[in-house]
């Protein structure tokens, strides 16, 4: 989906696929038949954007193989999907059922996470549509902090392997006349868990090609202001390369019985969801929900917020409820202002099916109309700050 911003300049908005578990070529044709394409229908729309996640066996199909690269873009084209960006923070077994501290690796202190990101960005340069030049991936926020902490020699080595990508990605750039940025994604628990924690790396590397995407899950999870933060990048001259719209999970009184009950249903195998909160000593967290919610660990006379991905259009119910108001926030001051601070949204709700039973999408087609329900409030956020939705 497309928007004309009052400068004139163009706003992407995309959903990522990530939610569709594909570790192969087939597996992404098939959530284009499967999923997209039936996304872009419900919304009546003649053209919709995915933030493609493609995993590595996936890309190294495409890298490996130029005609079916043309394949995947022709396909694209055929069933009315652009892509503009890519999701390359997770790198194989998303869909296992069980990912958790998986998902980290590998980082980038090591050769595949370079290799990878490369092979993403030159895929990505050759999907993009005809009339656009600009493209971006997100990827990991160099890496979970242990072992990262304790190697002296990690900060360097991810620093060289991101000096590498930015040199690779002006080759790229010259070669195509395609412009790819990649942007570290902050998380809790990683060693850029905040904004503030991705300036002085970015600095360091300081490249106008690598910068920052921000999700606004994390960043609510992190209980970081979203005027604070945006103001800080703007002003360290660190660019928001994308955002990925998504919420948290709030519960604004935790040490209520029922309110751990309710969290527990959240409490799930797969994923790993943080959980922070914030006291006069400063923030305080676990690696995941059920650390918290087994007492002790986390004190609970503050609210707690938990990297749970909930659907935009339908926070959970009382005692429950999500950070969207964070969401709006940032958007406003992402794309509200005179100039755009980036021109790249992905609606990013992977966790469908790992909602408490009474959530989860229990079909095809309950999942698109949650995805497209999704988009359309994403959507109406945008005209609501003067944008124009194009054709």
């Amino acid at each position: 989906m497309r928007f004309r911003h009052p400068d004139g300049s163009v706003v992407h908005l995309s959903y990522c696929t990530n939610v569709h578990p594909a570790e192969t070529l087939d597996g992404v044709r098939a959530q284009l038949r499967d999923h997209c394409e039936p996304v872009r229908r419900r919304l009546g729309r003649d053209r919709l954007g995915i933030g493609l996640w493609l995993a590595r066996d996936a890309a190294r199909a495409l890298t490996n193989d130029p005609a079916e690269l043309r394949a995947l873009r022709a396909e694209l084209d055929s069933r009315g999907l652009e892509a503009v960006t890519l999701n390359g923070f997770p790198y194989e077994g998303f869909g296992a059922d069980e990912v958790k501290y998986r998902v980290y690796r590998p980082d980038w202190t090591e050769p595949d996470r370079l290799a990878h990101t490369t092979d993403l960005a030159r895929l990505l340069a050759a999907l993009l549509p005809d009339d656009v030049t600009e493209g971006t991936i997100s990827t990991l926020p160099l890496a979970w902090r242990t072992p990262y902490a304790t190697d002296p020699g990690a900060p360097r080595t991810a620093r060289t392997a991101l000096t590498t990508l930015a040199q690779r990605l002006d080759a790229l750039a010259e070669l195509t006349g395609k412009s790819i940025r990649v942007g570290l994604e902050p998380e809790p628990g990683c060693t850029v868990e905040t904004t503030a924690d991705a300036i002085a790396p970015l600095t360091d590397v300081g490249h106008e090609r690598i910068g920052i995407c921000v999700d606004t899950c994390h960043l609510a999870t992190s209980f970081e202001d979203p005027d604070t933060a945006l103001d800080a990048l703007t002003a360290a001259g660190i660019p928001v390369v994308k955002s990925q719209l998504s919420a948290a999970l709030h519960a604004e009184h935790p040490h209520l019985p029922e309110v751990r009950t309710a969290l527990a249903a959240f409490a799930e195998p797969r994923f790993l969801h943080q959980t922070r909160t914030r006291t006069a000593a400063g923030l305080r967290g676990t690696d995941d929900l059920d650390e918290a919610i087994a007492g002790g660990a986390l004190p609970d006379s503050t609210p707690w917020r938990a990297h749970f991905h909930v659907p935009l259009h339908a926070p959970p119910a009382p005692p429950l409820t999500s950070t969207l108001p964070v969401l709006r926030t940032a958007l406003t001051r992402l794309v509200g202002g005179a100039v755009p601070l980036t021109r790249h949204l992905e609606v990013e709700t992977y966790t469908w099916q790992a909602l408490p039973a009474e959530l989860r999408p229990r079909t095809r087609t309950q999942l698109a109309d949650g995805i497209a329900a999704e988009l359309t409030l994403a959507r109406d956020l945008l005209v609501d700050l003067g944008l124009k939705e194009l054709p």
